[in-house]
């Protein structure tokens, strides 16, 4: 039996070989990119790459799929081994920065990229990446008890500058709802190329289509 044999039932073998299928290049492995890494994996997809430079610290542990004996290790390697033993899927890791200088050689070959990044330099080397090589990018960000999940289209770097920051209030059921709802609107794009696009707010449960202006 399949280890994604309950997922299969729901989605159909037909699309369980679209998403097997579609490379998927994840950007960043923090809270939202290590869980929607680990939620992909887990539904079928079976060509990840993650992209992090970043090392795991005692505070990622809350909202992050990583243990206290893995501080100090980088995020993209410990989530790729954890995926492996768990499914004995390969998951590609790439522990370097993402710069606009190196963004098409990391981005190549992808069908489908997802922008979890913290900082906006990254952010707009992914976007103008993507823009230019024509690669669907779905970009996914949080703050406080709102969150966005947009596609490259109607997406705006939030700052010109890199001014963004990690200290700010954070609950775990939202990292855990915006995660849900975008590994939702990935599956919706692998199987019909449909790219919807939605903004959450904690605070009263509400997750509403983003339209932009």
């Amino acid at each position: 039996m399949s280890i994604f044999w309950h997922e299969q039932l729901y989605r159909t073998p037909a699309v369980m070989t679209k998403i097997k299928n579609l490379p998927v290049t994840v950007c960043g492995a923090g809270a939202l990119g290590a869980n929607i890494t680990e939620n992909l994996a887990r539904m079928g997809f079976g060509k990840l790459k993650v992209i992090d430079q970043d090392r795991i610290e005692e505070r990622n542990l809350s909202t992050q799929p990583y243990y206290r004996t893995d501080i100090g290790s980088f995020k993209a390697k410990i989530l790729t081994n954890s995926l492996y033993r768990a499914l004995g899927i390969k998951v590609e890791s790439q522990t370097t920065t993402l710069t606009p200088e190196n963004a098409n050689k990391l981005l190549e070959n992808s069908s489908l990229v997802i922008d979890t990044f913290d900082n906006s330099i990254s952010r707009q080397a992914v976007k103008d990446s993507c823009t230019n090589s024509k690669i669907p990018c779905l970009h996914v960000g949080m703050a406080s008890d709102y969150a966005e999940i947009i596609w490259n289209e109607h997406y705006r770097v939030p700052s010109p500058i890199n001014d963004d920051i990690c200290d700010y209030p954070l609950a775990r059921n939202l990292v855990i709802l915006t995660v849900a709802v975008a590994c939702e609107v990935v599956i919706t794009y692998a199987a019909t190329s449909k790219q919807d696009n939605f903004t959450i707010t904690l605070g009263d449960f509400a997750i509403k289509p983003f339209f932009s202006s």
